[in-house]
């Protein structure tokens, strides 16, 4: 791979799919010696509304069983740790973004948890989407590079969104429930001062439907990978934010009543916090 360097900054031009290049910054180690603090990952963004879109995420495919491949990467059931940066950096980007004039022709968005790579250090991809015409935007990929530029502060100002524990707001958002692009949990993140970890959107939490079986409903009734996938990016997400406190925010209206009331007496028997908008400020 080509690579160039600016400080204590890599970039590295690959020419596979991103998604298959697992172990990244193990590999970097290997190979250079050198240590890696977190992972970025520049790539394009598909979606069926062809949307002209900025987008931040974390990856994993928590709900993954083992048997199963994963259609765009990852390890079945692994979840990476997510870059603390992305909650700062949606915000960041969304200030630049409007700064260039792309706003509201660009969404600037959250998505849920999905895809590989395997990788070993926290980990964001951002995005440009969703078609060939908005790939080759200068516009946008300028918005995506002075993100860069000014997030990792390679202006000579501070860094945007390196975690500092217990120093003031120490609130984490780990994501249940909605769709892919977040909308609800992507309605705190805006606000400053809000940290996120992983979104577990509704294709991440499957449940099979109790009403299908001829037993008692139940939490422990309920099939389906769903506690898997919450164990996984909950634990994830606290191993990525030493010191934060780590509540799941719902998005109640994305679910059954059945489904509502089984997620929350899991996460109450995991000792995992739920929190209110009002949490998180």
């Amino acid at each position: 791979m080509e690579s160039f360097a600016n400080g204590d900054v890599r970039l590295l031009k690959h020419e596979n799919s991103i998604v298959a290049e697992d172990d990244l910054d193990r590999r970097w180690e290997a190979a250079t010696g050198e240590s890696v603090a977190e992972v970025i990952f520049l790539s394009r963004h598909t979606a069926v509304s062809n949307r002209p879109a900025l987008t931040v995420h974390p990856i994993g495919v928590p709900h993954l069983r083992e048997d199963e491949i994963p259609p765009q990467g990852g390890r079945p059931g692994w979840a990476a740790l997510p870059n603390p940066r992305i909650g700062p950096w949606l915000r960041l980007l969304k200030k630049i973004a409007d700064s260039l004039g792309l706003l509201p022709e660009f969404e600037v968005t959250l998505e849920a948890t999905h895809h590989g790579p395997v990788v070993n250090t926290p980990t964001l991809f951002l995005e440009i989407g969703s078609t060939e015409e908005y790939w080759g935007r200068q516009d946008a990929a300028q918005a995506i590079a002075l993100l860069m530029w000014e997030g990792l502060g390679l202006g000579g100002g501070g860094s945007v969104g390196e975690w500092k524990g217990n120093s003031g707001k120490n609130k984490v958002l780990l994501g249940v429930g909605g769709g892919h692009y977040a909308p609800r949990h992507c309605d705190i993140v805006v606000k400053d001062g809000v940290w996120v970890g992983h979104l577990l959107s509704g294709y991440s939490l499957p449940m099979e439907d109790p009403n299908q079986k001829k037993v008692k409903t139940s939490e422990k009734t309920i099939g389906g990978t769903w506690k898997q996938s919450i164990k996984v990016a909950y634990e994830a997400t606290v191993s990525a934010f030493p010191g934060g406190e780590v509540l799941a925010h719902l998005d109640h209206k994305s679910f059954k009543g059945w489904q509502k009331n089984a997620i929350t007496s899991f996460l109450a028997e995991q000792n995992i916090k739920i929190g209110k908008p009002e949490d998180f400020f």
